[in-house]
């Protein structure tokens, strides 16, 4: 075969004839053995991809296992064929799957901890500069700007005031460097001869050792971003051309179609022998768009600089791709300064590569720390989930409730507690003229957690036809006290504004007490409407013999379901045919479900968007007496304890004691230690952050925690996390804060199925502190214009007031943190109570919090105390039953079952609120805790203890077994029958 003729340009480049030529890939065995012909100019453009797709370069090899699909070299030269020569770096780690949606940060499972607290420092976001306004509205792109040479020292890097979402990794061994003081060798300048000789080169050497400690360069903090500073996303399919990138990075099929046409370009100004050795090169290069890292890569994130025309590279990769191909680069880019420096390698060299070398290619790609759980949500190593915000609405007076009108306008509607309802538009402006006012009617008070007000609004699920919404509210008519469900409808001559002279009240109930008000209206997707009431206030139900919560001929306590459609004639609201109670003489027909305290906050899940699975779950948290806080699913005619029950735990001794009663225990309860008043959230069904799919969010008034469970489709069960707000570069994308006032009102959906949180630092119903943030997962986001609405058209007749963000992004140092055991069951060292209260203070929504607009980021915790115990199993929390460890003297141990009995098992099983054991386990049956030391040994236990470190044991530490003897338990709330 005759060897196709090579430029100038190739000649100097690419090397004499013996040379090897990179674009040639030696077809598998029988399949011929002549080498396929390097393509010409005059070649098509498809021969010439195929080749770049054979050549493309690929990582050193170590394996001979298969390789995977993600690595575009391997892939397009196919299995069977010889692997030309590349860089001799180490393979890199190929991207994490997606099969598991939460991971955090280290790789390990997510524990069921909590988040503790952090120092803050509030600064000011710096504004964007024109360059990042013109990247973010897509009006340029970084490979169609020139990099002006004027903007930057030699070597092409500007100094960085402030680098947002860089590891900094760099710039911190020059900072270690210039900073470090290296002490003095004692002795070592005062020797003389060949001990002082010796002397010298000790003090030489360590002088040397702490150098090098000093500029040992930082881990990477893993922060993917993409060019239009978003995060990245898994692509809706394959892509042709950066195959590297098809499942997870920055380019969508459009975006990979165009890099590809820009290929075919710039391929078409090599001859044939400058194509076989610098295709490869140009692929890797356009691509890097498409990496999880543009932002880096580019130099984008600061604004203080120009975005680079070509991609940060690692030293070693530059003077190989300029000893061969150093033509590209003109191509690539048309910045006189690098075209000028074409010339000389050094200078060249020291232009083009990036700064931060853990992100510079391509030794990226081999970065673990980068790529491990890349794509999933982000957790820190105690399991809490860092998520983000963006404010959405402020100024606002205890906004209770938000709500949509489900039109296809995408407007939103924001209730303040004193009894007015604002407009929003999709811009984030809003109305200056309320769409509702019945702030005069509405019974409220200053007074810091008074829960009488307006308190719940829904829209009716034909409100596009009927033009109806129903509200609730508190009123006092004569000297009492009463909520008030009533009807409006749309303004004839303004959508949006409500008739006020249209109200209709469709149900009243009195209210023994000015606390525990209910306040929540949903619409199922049976179209009745639900209404969640409280117990009618007061500490533990004193109403009737068993109170107004177990009483089904009373409104108070319970979930109603009633039929509003068509109530323009007759009776204003009929009762659903197949209520659970409506052949009950001594029940009230509109009874759903009955023995809840006071449920504040509820949702149905709008079910997964592919499968529908979960649709119609009804989610509520119902907030506790005195000891724990409880999330339910509540079901048609189920009765949910209260008062035999608080949570898992017995409140009233008789009523719990009643085999009669039947009642539903909580999916999650948590104790007092973590929160004092429960706000019910949602299943997260939207589409801007695909990881949060199936995770239900909510929160406590009190203690201003997230929360989130997740279920466990294998087991049933609902396991943990608790939401941080994101430390480091988590939140470094803009528009992002990482802080929210501490006082959680209310959950909120838009449209769309986002997520949304209402909080305050001051809890009064007439102090502007409200602020209204939608919750944002930077780990991964939808596709581009997966998520795009078109809201239908809103016509406006009052002025428009456009929103103004008022919170800052909160630069936050971490300090070492203790941990707060979470559990479903009793505190530390308690068990279930059945004494029955007798003079509490009710804790529902009335008790006074803090003054003061406190934000909350994270929260510090109590270290556990020695003897606490804890139950793993598979690496995550057992919930009953799991592997015992033991806190001693500030750390985590095993115990060995040598005398391991039911006895020591019973002393665990008590101290995490069991009051029985079922079984003590040995031999490791709930796995080794190879990651601990074994702290106890030869346990002997009466089984009265109140901690195994009061029972009978070896010195803590010693022990002469291994972890094929960890001992385990399984508790159990019922007695065991011993047949």
């Amino acid at each position: 075969m005759a060897q196709p003729s090579g430029g100038r340009e190739g000649a100097s480049e690419g090397g004499g004839g013996g040379r090897p030529r990179r674009g040639l890939v030696p077809p598998p065995a029988g399949q011929g053995g002549a080498a396929l012909p390097q393509p010409s100019r005059a070649a098509g453009k498809e021969s010439r991809l195929l080749a770049a797709e054979r050549r493309e370069p690929r990582l050193a090899k170590t394996s001979r296992a298969a390789p995977p699909p993600w690595l575009p070299g391997w892939a397009l030269a196919g299995p069977g064929a010889p692997r030309p020569p590349r860089l001799g770096l180490p393979e890199p780690r190929p991207p994490q799957p997606m099969r598991g949606r939460l991971a955090p940060s280290n790789g390990s499972q997510v524990p069921a901890r909590l988040r503790s607290g952090r120092n803050q420092t509030k600064i000011a976001r710096p504004k964007p500069s024109p360059k990042r306004v013109r990247a973010l509205s897509g009006a340029a792109t970084p490979r169609a700007r020139g990099r002006p040479g004027a903007d930057r020292p030699r070597g092409g890097r500007s100094p960085r005031p402030f680098s947002r979402g860089r590891s900094g990794a760099g710039r911190a061994s020059g900072r270690a460097a210039a900073s470090t003081s290296v002490p003095a060798v004692p002795g070592g300048s005062a020797m003389r001869g060949p001990r002082g000789a010796a002397g010298r080169g000790g003090a030489r050497a360590a002088l040397a050792l702490l150098l090098a400690a000093a500029l040992a360069p930082r881990p990477a903090r893993p922060h993917p971003q993409c060019l239009d500073f978003k995060p990245p996303f898994r692509p809706p399919r394959g892509l042709a051309f950066c195959r590297r990138y098809a499942e997870f990075g920055c380019c969508d099929p459009r975006r990979d179609s165009a890099l590809l046409q820009r290929f075919y370009r710039l391929s078409a100004r090599l001859d044939g022998h400058s194509y076989a050795a610098c295709a490869g090169h140009l692929q890797d290069l356009l691509c890097q768009e498409c990496s999880p890292y543009a932002a880096h890569s580019y130099d984008a994130e600061d604004p203080s600089t120009p975005v680079r025309t070509i991609p940060g590279l690692c030293q070693d990769y530059c003077t190989q791709v300029w000893q061969n191909c150093r033509s590209i680069f003109r191509l690539l880019s048309a910045d006189r300064e690098l075209i000028a420096l074409e010339n000389n390698m050094a200078k060249l060299c020291r232009y083009l590569t990036l700064e931060d070398t853990d992100y510079c290619f391509p030794h990226l790609l081999a970065n673990q720390n980068l790529n491990q759980n890349l794509g999933l949500v982000t957790a820190d190593a105690e399991g809490c989930l860092q998520l983000c915000l963006v404010e959405v609405a402020n100024g606002l007076r205890n906004p209770v409730a938000m709500v949509h009108a489900n039109d296809g306008t995408h407007r939103f509607f924001i209730a303040e507690q004193v009894g007015l309802v604002w407009t929003y538009l999709p811009d984030g402006s809003r109305l200056e003229k309320p769409f509702l006012n019945v702030s005069e009617a509405v019974l409220t008070s200053p007074w810091e957690g008074d829960e009488r007000g307006f308190l719940g609004i829904v829209f009716h699920p034909k409100f596009k036809f009927n033009g109806k919404v129903y509200v609730y509210y508190s009123v006092e008519v004569g000297y009492e006290e009463r909520i008030r469900i009533s009807e409006f409808r749309i303004s004839p001559t303004d959508m949006n504004a409500l008739d006020h002279n249209s109200e209709r009240i469709i149900l009243e109930i009195e209210e023994p007490a000015s606390n525990h008000n209910g306040g929540e209206l949903l619409f199922g997707d049976d179209e009745y409407l639900y209404i969640f009431t409280g117990d009618g206030g007061m500490a533990g139900d004193p109403f009737g013999t068993f109170g107004n919560a177990q009483n089904k001929s009373a409104l108070l306590g319970k979930v109603l379901r009633i039929d509003v459609n068509n109530n323009d004639r007759g009776p204003l609201y009929r009762i659903p045919p197949d209520n659970p109670f409506v052949h009950d003489p001594t029940a009230r027909p509109e009874v759903y479900a009955y023995g809840v305290r006071n449920m504040w906050r509820c949702s149905f899940d709008r079910g997964d968007p592919h499968t529908k699975e979960g649709k119609g779950r009804l989610f509520c948290g119902d907030v506790g007496q005195n000891k724990y806080e409880e999330i339910d699913i509540v079901e048609k005619g189920k009765n949910y304890g209260w008062r035999a029950r608080e949570g898992f735990s017995c409140y009233d001794k008789k009523l719990c004691a009643n085999s009669s009663m039947d009642d539903v225990l909580p999916i999650y309860a948590y104790p007092h230690k973590m929160g004092k008043s429960v706000t019910g959230g949602y299943v997260y069904r939207g589409c801007e952050s695909p990881n949060l799919n199936g995770l239900y969010i909510f929160g406590d008034f009190m203690s201003g925690r997230l929360m989130s469970l997740k279920e466990d489709h294998a087991t049933g069960e609902w396991q943990y996390s608790e939401i941080c707000m994101g430390t480091g570069q988590t939140c470094m994308f803009p528009g992002l804060i990482n802080n929210y006032y501490q006082y959680i009102i209310s959950f909120a959906e838009d449209e769309a199925g986002e997520l949304y949180f209402m909080s305050t630092g001051v809890p009064s119903a007439t102090a502007p502190n409200g602020v209204v943030y939608k919750v944002v997962d930077t780990s991964r986001r939808a596709p581009p214009g997966k998520c795009r609405v078109e809201p239908s058209p809103v016509k406006v007749k009052s002025k428009r007031i456009p929103f103004v963000p008022k919170e800052k992004f909160i630069m936050q140092a971490p300090i070492p943190q203790p941990r707060l055991e979470t559990t479903t069951e009793a505190p530390w060292g308690g068990r279930p109570d059945l004494r029955t209260p007798t003079t509490a203070a009710p804790s529902g929504r009335t008790a006074k919090p803090r003054k003061g607009a406190e934000k909350r980021g994270q929260r510090k915790k109590k270290k556990p105390r020695n003897g606490a115990v804890r139950l793993m199993e598979r690496g995550r929390r057992g919930r009953g039953r799991g592997r015992v460890e033991i806190y001693i003297d500030g750390e985590w141990g095993t115990v060995c079952d040598d005398g391991w009995s039911s006895a020591a098992a019973a002393v665990v099983c008590r101290q995490l609120g069991f009051p029985y054991v079922e079984r003590a386990t040995k031999k490791a049956e709930f796995g080794e805790g190879t990651s601990l030391r074994i702290l106890l040994d030869d346990v002997q236990c009466s089984g009265q203890e109140r901690t195994l470190l009061e029972c009978s044991h070896a010195d803590v530490g010693k022990h002469n077994c291994s972890h094929e003897e960890d001992a385990g338990v399984v508790c159990s709330r019922e007695e065991v029958a011993d047949w």
